[in-house]
């Protein structure tokens, strides 16, 4: 919700570019209708709006809903305005002017952090804890870093977990090697991408039928990986 034409279309198409669809309004009230009528994952808020301000559409959107996550981006970015959005319930607060490498990063990872208790909420509808996952005949219980393959009891380490769940919290979702460092390593240059495909290899020895003819961990060329936990 931005009413300055240029950073809309930017951060659109930058979004575009990163996989996810973006649908834009340019005032306040058109950006309250345009959440009932899609329901989006993330909204991204500017403060200074015509019409209805910021602040003013994230108090509306918290009555009905506590969970979607909003970013706010705005030019005001004294600590009255950041108290303000935290105490009307925003999620993240991001200045202009900003890295677009940064908004880019806080965008994935207030979706990763909404598709996980999303994840949760579901499995406790179903009475299964979300700490608990099945993948094809496998199983995997973050809890105790552990899992019950064709190898019997595994022992996982912390770094596997971490990465198990960012696959699980981006599904049927091409990822590429330097986003999949970026989010579960906090990417550094002292990291090679090679390691991403070494912890790969690591999962389909472990989860796969054949690790040779994946169909739950599968590489997606000149990009990445893609997790299918369905195993289509």
């Amino acid at each position: 919700i931005e009413d300055d034409r240029h950073i809309a279309e930017g951060l659109k198409l930058n979004l575009a570019l990163q996989g996810y669809e973006v649908v834009v309004a340019r005032d306040g009230v058109s950006g309250i209708g345009k959440w009932k009528e899609i329901r989006p994952d993330l909204i991204v808020l500017d403060i200074m709006l015509p019409g209805i301000d910021g602040l003013a559409v994230l108090q509306h959107i918290r009555l009905e809903d506590e969970k979607i996550p909003i970013l706010i981006l705005s030019a005001k970015s004294g600590s009255d305005d950041k108290i303000k959005g935290l105490a009307y319930g925003v999620d993240d607060y991001l200045s202009k002017p900003f890295n677009l490498e940064e908004f880019l990063l806080r965008v994935d990872r207030l979706l990763t952090r909404a598709a996980w208790s999303q994840g949760e909420a579901a499995a406790e509808e179903t009475g299964q804890t979300f700490t608990t996952v099945r993948l094809g005949d496998n199983l995997i219980d973050f809890s105790t870093l552990t899992a019950e393959c064709k190898f019997g009891r595994i022992r996982l380490t912390e770094q596997e977990v971490k990465l198990l769940k960012l696959f699980f919290a981006h599904p049927n979702k091409p990822l590429s090697r330097k986003k999949l460092l970026e989010l579960a390593w906090g990417y550094t240059h002292k990291i090679s991408s090679r390691t991403v495909d070494n912890f790969i290899v690591r999962f389909r020895k472990y989860f796969e039928g054949n690790p040779r003819k994946p169909v739950f961990f599968k590489s997606v060329r000149s990009i990445g990986y893609l997790f299918d936990p369905e195993g289509k």
